[in-house]
Parts: structure tokens; C-alpha cells; sequence
């Protein structure tokens, strides 16, 4: 049989080689790679003209906002965003309206996904201090994971009772992904602020009331519990050099432990919010440029397994508030994940291979996602093409997200996601959406 699309001349960045080949693509899946495949008549071929050919990134952290919250954002929404930025799959987390925290919830927004989602979809169940018996009931083949607020959440998603945290650890079936921040911590460093500035806290105080002691703190109590119940860990969105040192180095396939942060971390630092205040607001906070530095070279290291976004969008009405703690924490960034997490390489922090392993290739393997996160043949082909055209400007009126603003507006990039493949269909091409209508609910293999 022919095959439903063919991609010629592209650089293939896989598991660690570049490889000069074509890619034929049927039925959604990686059909044959190969130099000079040829093209039988009437097949639609995608020419890469020597361009980067990258498995699709998998985003293990957004906020996609529906239900409940939809002015913000909405799985049509954001999804279409995150396929412009070379995102081809995500997971969701449970803090929406209401709060997806039974199976029944789960489902249900399983099924608006597929109606909707641009990017194949999973989405995690969150904790509670009284939902045990529903995270007993999770199916690890069909659910990303846990998510776990050991810090600040909404509604009763902040799991704060340690007897409660141990039960989860020994008895949850499948990776347990964490928040980590003190609640305590952060509410003492809360009200101290409040005592000097009154309703005048600057932004600038805010890697200082969620400072890294909050995080040092939660994160160390993660660490104990995974290791005392031999759980799978997942740490989300480190933002802190101190952290690391509770993290192993090596191959993510040796952990039972591992970590992540966030594109946001190693794009600013604590000096920008004199620049971008609220608009760079995000829990945990961004803290220092030696922070930064730290988490850039323990990516390089293996000692941080995974880039991600934490995509978690807000109006830009919410997010002008004069009063620090009515502005909302959380900011856009599917759109230009790829393209500012290609930006390292170009300034020589990482490698493309790197930044295709973090993205993709590591997800994938911590996850246990099914045939997906590599550039094989039988895979589904979740497919970049991504090119270094030179510096480029992040503009507003560019801006898919709902919310309508980027953090990085104003900064420039050298990378452009030319294509986005999501399950075999061009859902981005040149600027362009299409409606493929291929997204599909990510499985596993635990």
C-alpha cells in the first residue's frame, strides 16, 4: 500500500545520531526511514529541504483551563497553541473547575479532548487528603499519573496531612508527579511581607516569599516518601539550585526518582520582574540568575531529566493587578516551547540532541508512553520540522493562546517550527493551522 504522506530530505535528530533521510508516514505511523525513498504517484510529499526533522515535543505539565475556567484558556485553545510551538502531546493537571479528582471527572474530560484537542492528550487525576480510594481505581495504561499539590493549589487539592501523603506514595498505581513548596513556609514569609509593604508588595518579593527554602523543604519530604515506599516520583517544574542536590545524575531509564523543570527558568531570572512583573509571576517562583545557571547545567548533566512548560494561562487583566496577591501566578508558553528551548542550543548550552531528549525522548521513557517520543519505524509519527532562520521577534498579535500575550514578548528567537505532525496529519504548516482532527489519547506501558 502507498503511503498517506512522505516527508524527503529531512536531518532527522534521534536518540543522539543526525541522519540525512526520507520518512514515509501510513495509517499515522512511521511506515519506513530511509535515504531516497521513492515517491509512488499521488502521495503527498513534504519536502524538508535539509531541515531539522525532530520527534514532537511531549509536554508532561500544562493548564489547559477547561472546565470552569475557559475565559482563561480551553483544551481547543491551547491545544492549537501548543501544536505552533512543536508540542504534539500533552498532560493536563486537575486544578480546573471542578477539580478532576474521581475517575468519572477524569473521563469526562477524555471525552471533550477528543472532540477538540489538536495534540494527542492525557490527563492526571489529582489528590486530595480524601480520594484515595479514586486514586486506587487509576489505570496506568490510560492515565498519564497523580498529580500531587505538597504546596500551594486551590480549593482542597493541597495535600497537606502526611499520613495522608503516605498512603498515596505506598499505595498510588502509577508515577506520582509533585508541586513542591511549603504551605507553612510560605505563608510566614507571606505575612512578613505584608507586615512591611502593607498592599504594596513589589514583585520583585516574590522569589522571596516562595523562596527556596519552600521549595528545598517539600521537595526533600518528596524524596523521603518515594524512597521509604519505593514509589515512582516525578518531581515537576525544579526552579532551584539547592534542589539538585536531592537528584541523581544518569540515564532517566536507571531512576525511580527524577525531575523536571521549565522553559521559564532558563529564559529569566529574578532581575526581569523589574521588566515583566506579574507577567512573569509563576509558582514556584523564578529565582536567580545562578539558579538558572545551575538548571541549565543539570539538564546538560542528567541530572534534571525533563523541559517542559507549565503552561497555565491567565487574562492579562488578571495578571495587571496592582495587589501581588490578588495577581494570579501562571503565564502562556506552549506556542514558543520549541523554539526557546532550541534557543540553548544555539547559545550553546545544549545540543539539538539534548533538547530533543528532554522534550521528547525522556518523557516518553519516565511515562512509559506508548510508541511515542522517537523518530522509529512502527511509531506513531509525531513529527517537527524546525529551522534556524535567524533571529525573529515574539510579537502579541502572533499570540494563539486564548489569553492572548506571551511572557516573551519583545525577545528574539533563532529556531521556527516550520511543521507540526500530530499521529501522522499536518496539524501546523507555515504558520497555518489545520484541522486534522488526528489527536488521540496517549497510552502506556507500566
Amino acid at each position: 500500500m502507498k503511503p498517506d504522506l512522505l516527508i524527503k530530505n529531512a536531518l532527522i535528530v534521534n536518540e543522539h545520531t543526525e541522519t540525512e533521510a526520507d520518512v514515509a508516514v501510513r495509517g499515522g505511523r512511521i511506515e519506513a526511514i530511509s535515504p531516497a525513498l521513492n515517491v509512488p504517484q499521488g502521495v503527498p510529499v513534504l519536502d524538508a529541504g535539509g531541515r531539522y526533522l525532530l520527534p514532537g515535543m511531549i509536554d508532561d505539565q500544562v493548564h489547559f483551563r477547561e472546565p470552569g475556567l475557559t475565559h482563561k484558556g480551553d483544551i481547543r485553545s491551547e491545544s492549537r497553541a501548543a501544536v505552533a510551538g512543536g508540542v504534539t502531546s500533552y498532560m493536563e493537571m486537575p486544578n480546573t473547575r471542578p477539580q478532576t479528582t474521581t475517575v468519572e471527572l477524569l473521563e469526562e474530560k477524555y471525552a471533550r479532548a477528543a472532540k477538540v484537542s489538536l495534540a494527542n492528550y492525557s490527563f492526571y487525576l489529582g489528590a486530595t487528603n480524601e480520594n484515595l480510594d479514586e486514586i486506587k481505581r487509576l489505570d496506568n495504561s490510560r492515565v498519564c499519573g497523580l498529580k500531587v499539590f505538597m504546596g500551594s493549589s486551590t480549593g482542597n487539592m493541597l495535600v497537606d496531612n502526611e499520613q495522608t501523603l503516605r498512603g498515596i506514595f505506598q499505595n498510588a498505581p502509577c508515577i506520582i508527579t509533585t508541586h513542591c513548596e511549603s504551605t507553612p513556609m510560605i505563608n510566614a514569609n507571606l505575612e512578613r511581607a505584608i507586615q512591611r509593604w502593607g498592599k504594596n508588595i513589589p514583585v520583585t518579593e516574590h522569589p522571596h516569599i516562595r523562596s527556596s527554602e519552600t521549595c528545598m523543604a517539600s521537595s526533600s519530604l518528596a524524596v523521603e516518601l518515594a524512597r521509604s515506599s519505593g514509589a515512582h516520583l516525578h518531581i515537576l517544574h525544579i526552579s532551584t539550585a539547592d534542589e539538585l542536590a536531592l537528584l541523581d545524575k544518569g540515564p532517566v531509564a536507571d531512576k525511580k526518582i527524577t525531575a523536571e523543570t521549565c522553559v521559564h527558568f532558563l529564559h529569566f531570572d529574578s532581575d526581569d520582574y523589574v521588566e515583566k512583573g506579574n507577567l512573569i509571576k509563576c509558582n514556584p517562583a523564578i529565582k536567580s540568575a545562578s539558579d538558572r545557571a545551575a538548571l541549565i547545567r543539570a539538564l546538560h548533566e542528567q541530572q534534571l531529566d525533563v523541559l517542559a512548560t507549565d503552561h497555565a494561562p491567565h487574562t492579562l487583566e488578571e495578571k495587571r493587578s496592582d495587589d501581588y496577591t490578588a495577581a494570579p501566578a501562571g503565564m502562556p508558553l506552549a506556542q514558543f516551547v520549541l523554539p526557546a528551548s532550541l534557543e540553548l542550543a544555539h547559545q550553546g548550552y545544549l545540543s539539538i540532541a539534548e533538547v530533543v531528549e528532554k522534550t521528547a525522548h525522556n518523557v516518553a521513557r519516565r511515562f512509559r508512553v506508548h510508541e511515542r517520543g522517537f523518530i522509529r519505524e512502527g511509531y506513531w509519527a509525531d513529527l517537527v520540522i524546525a529551522q534556524d532562520k535567524g533571529p525573529y521577534p515574539v510579537r502579541r498579535d502572533q499570540v494563539i493562546s486564548k489569553c492572548g500575550w506571551s511572557p516573551f514578548e519583545g525577545r528574539s528567537f533563532q529556531w521556527q517550527i516550520d511543521t507540526t505532525i500530530v499521529s501522522g496529519q499536518i496539524a501546523w504548516n507555515k504558520g497555518r493551522i489545520h484541522e486534522v482532527g488526528s489527536a488521540q489519547r496517549l497510552e502506556f506501558r507500566w
